[in-house]
């Protein structure tokens, strides 16, 4: 199984890692948008989200549909020279697959769940080659790679090698892949299926084996939320975070439960961002809730809570736990920035709400005397204390007159 650092060297299609262009990518969006780094600028995981705020927009939206994507004319014929059929796989004619190599037929068709192994060949349009990997191996269904690819090879058979051609929306989108992939860029995939076998028994993984698959989806998770691809980004968590949270038969050493929790922290903080973008606020705020289970004092979490409350108006308790965050790192001006701003909507709210109680009481004077009055009259006492007194006047009436009535 190949380590993280690997698969982002790798560059290759739909990993989570995109070459040193898109690691520098990952770092610019860290320092853009998460808490302000003051005073000391360390090393950070450019892979880790975490450190991407909850609720600022990513500024790149996704790539609009090509509606005039046609089909490379080259290598599309059978050995006998006929032309083969194109398969419009979703019937948008945005992504296309037909066959160049028959296989063993529909039933050694791999299933969703499994580990397949692939020969990938990608070109541009222009026939430019972008990738090639002799052994390409993803969980089926998992978005471990491209959507072309995850779309298409459940289609194909064992042996079978086919042509794909696929949208950018279906591939890098309008990011594309620096430097080779550029923007909106649609791509043309030459996939044989070699092999196909049942994922791992989660409960027989070791700790380091867990530890790595488990970053593996998270790192694919990231890949996503650069891509401001939120739904595909809280899927790719949801799998890590079931994989950590797997029973296991195999004992792990201390150093890797607490490596695993990390894992679980982070992915917690990325799927709680990633619910934020998608004003999923009850599920954001149980993912932090989480966290905080965890590691109380974690600060991401705190602010994506308070974030969080801030948007559903909940401002008294927002607050206070902005000032824990602050407390825990009082020179972080983002915090304070977001503190002070929810200080004044409180105080507007507040300013709203008075208003509003004086005029549904009326708009008593302001005058001192009548301060002063005020503060004598029995108005100014509770009403069930009034209410109460007056019950127990007319119950000491009403005995007084069966009394008499008696006698």
């Amino acid at each position: 199984m190949a380590s993280s650092g690997e698969e982002a060297r790798s560059g290759s299609p739909g990993r989570a890692g995109t070459g040193t262009e898109a690691a520098a990518d990952a770092a610019q969006l860290d320092t853009a948008e998460d808490f302000e780094v003051l005073e000391e600028e360390g090393e950070e995981d450019e892979d880790d989200l975490s450190e991407l705020p909850p609720l600022e927009d990513v500024g790149r939206p996704p790539a609009p549909p090509r509606e005039d994507a046609q089909p490379p004319e080259q290598g599309t014929g059978d050995a006998a020279g006929e032309p083969q059929e194109w398969l419009d796989v979703l019937g948008s004619g945005l992504l296309k697959k037909k066959t160049l190599v028959p296989g063993q037929g529909v039933d050694s068709r791999p299933q969703k769940g499994q580990d397949v192994t692939i020969r990938l060949k990608a070109t541009l349009e222009d026939g430019t080659v972008v990738e090639e990997d002799p052994a390409l191996t993803f969980t089926l269904g998992d978005c471990d790679v491209l959507q072309a690819l995850d779309l298409c090879v459940q289609l194909l058979e064992m042996g079978e090698t086919a042509l794909i051609v696929s949208d950018a929306k279906y591939c890098y989108g309008a990011q594309g892949r620096s430097p080779d992939i550029p923007p909106n860029a649609s791509l043309t995939l030459e996939v044989e299926l070699l092999a196909a076998r049942d994922a791992p028994d989660l409960e027989l993984l070791s700790g380091k084996e867990k530890i790595q698959l488990a970053n593996r989806k998270r790192e694919r998770g990231n890949f996503f939320y650069q891509q401001a691809d939120y739904v595909l980004a809280i899927n790719s968590y949801d799998i890590a975070l079931r994989i950590v949270g797997s029973s296991s038969k195999v004992d792990f050493s201390p150093d890797e439960e607490a490596e695993l929790l990390d894992v679980k922290v982070k992915c917690l903080n990325n799927l709680a961002a990633s619910q934020l973008k998608l004003d999923h606020f009850k599920a954001a705020l149980k993912s932090c809730n989480l966290v905080l289970e965890h590691q109380p004092g974690n600060i991401k979490a705190l602010f994506r809570k308070g974030k969080v409350l801030a948007q559903q108006g909940e401002y008294r308790e927002a607050i206070p736990i902005l000032k824990a965050a602050l407390k825990l790192e009082p020179s972080n001006k983002t915090i304070h920035a977001e503190l002070s701003k929810l200080v004044k909507k409180h105080a507007d709210q507040r300013n709203v709400e008075t208003e509003m109680y004086r005029k549904m009481l009326g708009n008593p004077s302001t005058t001192s005397t009548s301060r002063k009055c005020k503060d004598k009259l029995p108005w100014s006492i509770p009403w069930k204390w009034l209410f109460g007194a007056t019950a127990i006047a007319l119950g000491g009436v009403a005995l007084s007159v069966v009394i008499a009535a008696r006698n």
